[in-house]
């Protein structure tokens, strides 16, 4: 089985598993939001099998695989899967999900730019319900 922390990143902290199934993640902010910047850049590693629940971001996100394989899906669409290298634009308030393969971990760099009145009054996560390995094709 392929490993799943190869990436130039720290693991970081174990994620809470409210927030994610199917196995463990572990998060790392590498660069907090701070000084106005509007932007929040985080590690995340997905174990094999580990995947976040659907949710949506009130000012987006980028996604960039650094390692493994994974896969992502936006409500309503087909499940794409995901290589090193791969980069994710994810538009304000779209409710999606990403996670590694049952066999292959996957770490993802992940840049969140925070709307300025949420940066104002403190940043929210939407989250929403789990998937389901039915929902998820996985």
């Amino acid at each position: 089985m392929e490993t799943f922390n190869t990436t130039i990143f720290p693991r970081g902290e174990k994620a809470s598993s409210e927030y994610f199934s199917g196995g463990t993640a572990w998060v790392q902010i590498i660069k907090p939001n701070e000084n106005q910047r509007n932007c929040q850049i985080g590690n995340v590693t997905f174990e094999p099998g580990c995947r976040n629940n659907w949710h949506s971001h009130g000012g987006g996100q980028i996604l960039i695989v650094t390692a493994g394989k994974g896969f992502y899906q936006e409500k309503g669409k087909p499940v794409q899967v995901l290589h090193p290298g791969d980069v994710v634009t994810i538009l304000p308030e779209v409710i999606h999900w990403h996670g590694a393969l049952r066999t292959v971990g996957s770490p993802i760099l992940q840049s969140i730019p925070i709307p300025r009145m949420e940066w104002l009054n403190g940043w929210s996560l939407h989250r929403m319900s789990t998937i389901t390995t039915y929902q998820s094709n996985i």
